[in-house]
């Protein structure tokens, strides 16, 4: 199964979200998660520790999704491709404490220091399997500085692409690529 985890006050139908649903089928999930880290960190690893018994699991995370899933590779010792991965978050979205909007749906949820709290207590600090990771990056992100992820990750699979947006431009045009990378890893991709 491919397990694709979405940004900071996305949704699991957002674009990508719903790139990654039509090309794997019935082989992914996309889910709309809580703002509340602990709260989305674990609906993760329930999923993963249900879903792992019968089938491996990839993971594809975009932005603070990417930082969950190097939470739940680490954790896991699974595959995860890292879309314009927040490495930091826990000081990129300290800026947003208050009320938010949400991209997908426009409600609104209100972001605190507490949650901040919470995502540093997820982060990873040592990576012990760079080869579990395919990194892609665009340079022209807005909202990341891409040299923080391809600094901690130059043990990697890593794509850097000049120019793009946060929002990884063409993101459609890499999933065969993702494919292939979750193939040689043993996550054969159901797309029935």
């Amino acid at each position: 199964m491919v397990l694709y985890i979405h940004g900071f006050a996305s949704s699991g139908r957002g674009a990508k979200a719903l790139a990654v649903r039509r090309y794997f089928k019935s082989g992914a999930l996309a889910l709309s998660l809580s703002y509340i880290p602990e709260l989305a960190i674990d609906t993760l690893a329930a999923i993963v520790e249900q879903t792992l018994p019968q089938e491996p699991v990839g993971l594809i995370g975009s932005s603070l999704g990417g930082f969950y899933a190097i939470y739940l590779s680490e954790r896991y010792d699974l595959p995860a491709v890292l879309v314009n991965p927040s490495i930091e978050p826990y000081k990129t979205l300290a800026p947003y404490t208050g009320s938010v909007t949400n991209f997908y749906d426009l409600t609104t949820f209100e972001w605190s220091e507490r949650h901040i709290e919470q995502l540093k207590r997820l982060e990873v600090r040592k990576i012990r399997r760079p080869e579990n990771y395919r990194v892609m990056l665009q340079t022209g992100d807005e909202t990341l500085d891409y040299r923080i992820a391809l600094s901690r990750f130059r043990s990697a699979e890593t794509v850097v692409e000049a120019g793009g947006s946060h929002a990884f431009e063409g993101f459609e045009n890499h999933l065969p690529k993702i494919e292939k990378f979750f193939t040689e890893k043993e996550i054969f991709c159901k797309k029935a």
